[in-house]
């Protein structure tokens, strides 16, 4: 099993205990570079630094993502291995192109993921912003998702979407609580809880 766990912004006490507890368990941590190293060395010292180059190259890219995984597997295969990622391991990081090599390359290893407090949040705890009501979050590329807080008819919500181009759609309901659900694409339900995130994507 692999798990993408993230380890917040940047100050090792902005960990989860879950987080905490699973690079204690690991059989082996990887990381990503030498700053993700220093966040999780009051829990862990043990770990293999991997190489992820900042490159618009996609061929190097590619390289190094098959190269990465193949240091994994046999791991994941055997035991647990955790991948700690910056932030949130599935906001604008490499962690989804990772599991994409892996289930292609090394499709008996299963993996997960576990939050972590991402920049997008964390920026009004430093800066002493509230926010409130809707924002846009991009890396300045073209606007090709939408995630929709407190959805409470998510149905008639995504029939509204689809007029501007949306297909895709994931709805979590009460996420981390008892009674949690996972509904996608055409089996969105009417209404949902106050507790809803609706992800559409075009």
């Amino acid at each position: 099993m692999l798990i993408g766990v993230g380890i917040g912004p940047g100050d090792p006490e902005l960990l989860t205990v879950r987080a905490v507890r699973l690079i204690r368990e690991a059989d082996a941590v990887f990381v990503p570079g030498e700053v993700a190293k220093t966040i999780i060395a009051p829990y862990r010292t043990d770990v293999q630094t991997l190489s992820f180059p900042m490159t618009e190259d996609e061929d190097e890219i590619r390289r190094c993502l098959i190269t990465n995984a193949g240091m994994i597997a046999p791991v994941a295969r055997n035991g647990l291995a955790v991948f700690c990622i910056l932030g949130d391991p599935n906001f604008f990081g490499t962690f989804p192109r990772l599991c994409e090599v892996i289930s292609a390359r090394y499709s008996d290893i299963g993996f997960s993921s576990v939050p972590g407090i991402s920049a997008i949040t964390a920026f009004a705890s430093v800066a002493g912003e509230a926010v409130s009501g809707g924002f846009s979050v991009s890396d300045g590329s073209s606007d090709r998702a939408r995630v929709l807080l407190k959805v409470r008819k998510p149905k008639t919500t995504a029939d509204a979407l689809r007029k501007e181009g949306f297909s895709r759609f994931v709805l979590v309901e009460r996420m981390y609580m008892a009674g949690e659900r996972v509904y996608r694409d055409e089996d969105l339900p009417d209404e949902s809880s106050y507790f809803s995130i609706l992800y559409a994507r075009r």
